[in-house]
């Protein structure tokens, strides 16, 4: 998904004659971002991967140097922002399994490192989930996983073996779906017969689960939106700032269906 980002940056940037530079920032990278924003080698920063408490924001604001985040802190007031509402989309995924009768479900997320660090997108499925499992009367349980196939597999072996009642998943790993789909099939599990899954992804993800996953495609064209705010906080830094909060439909594929114990 990230990728998909960047190079919707990249194209949108393209069409208005302005250069991309891409650096990395936090943890062993602090002195790269500092560079980047204390000798102001660019006109404007696109911040991407943003935690609910994230320094990186808080020095952009300090340096007065126009900025915009893809996804935002837990306060955002103040600041230009783009982002995916993942608490009201994973709430979705779960109200539409719960629909189709599934009364145990489990929410399988980012990795415990990002989810620890406060890692918005996590952070927000985990509250979304959470509350409608309440809402529904639900069963549920919420697992960590590695952002990647080993990960899925490893996820899903455990989840099989400690929440055997588990019949729906929902999930934003995009990254772990191959091998969460390698772990179902070495285990006979049949999707959606046996097991239901939905998502957020971005949609080539969605659509290379086997079969199709029900999900919220995450728009790559966000990286146009950012673009596009940049240029305005570049022109007018004293304009109110502005944010876009999407909430992308949830394509239903075939990777859900009716409980097998309704």
């Amino acid at each position: 998904m990230q990728l998909g980002f960047v190079a919707s940056v990249v194209e949108a940037a393209a069409r208005v004659d302005l250069d991309v530079l891409l650096s990395p920032s936090g943890g062993d990278h602090d002195r790269s971002f500092e560079r980047i924003v204390s000798g102001r080698r660019v006109d404007g920063v696109i911040l991407m991967e943003i935690r609910l408490e994230d320094e990186r924001v808080t020095r952009l604001q300090q340096t007065g140097l126009p900025f915009v985040t893809i996804g935002h802190t837990a306060h955002p007031h103040g600041t230009c922002w783009v982002d995916v509402d993942y608490a009201t989309l994973i709430a979705r995924c779960v109200h539409h399994l719960a629909d189709l009768g599934h009364r145990h479900i489990a929410l399988i997320n980012r990795s415990a490192e990002l989810v620890a660090a406060g890692y918005g997108p996590a952070q927000r499925a985990l509250t979304g989930f959470t509350e409608a499992i309440a809402q529904r009367g639900l069963t549920g349980v919420d697992l960590c996983c590695a952002d990647d196939a080993p990960g899925g597999e490893a996820c899903l072996e455990r989840l099989r073996d400690e929440h055997p009642d588990v019949t729906a998943i929902a999930t934003i790993n995009e990254a772990a779906l191959p091998g969460i789909q390698r772990a179902l099939e070495r285990a006979g599990v049949v999707v959606p017969r046996d097991m239901s899954i939905a998502g957020v992804a971005a949609r080539h993800w969605a659509e290379d689960f086997r079969p199709p996953l029900t999900a919220a495609d995450v728009p790559t064209e966000m990286g146009n939106h950012a673009v596009d705010l940049l240029l305005e906080r570049i022109a007018t830094p004293d304009a109110p700032p502005r944010h876009l909060l999407l909430t992308p439909p949830i394509s239903l594929r075939a990777s859900t269906g009716p409980s097998p114990t309704r």
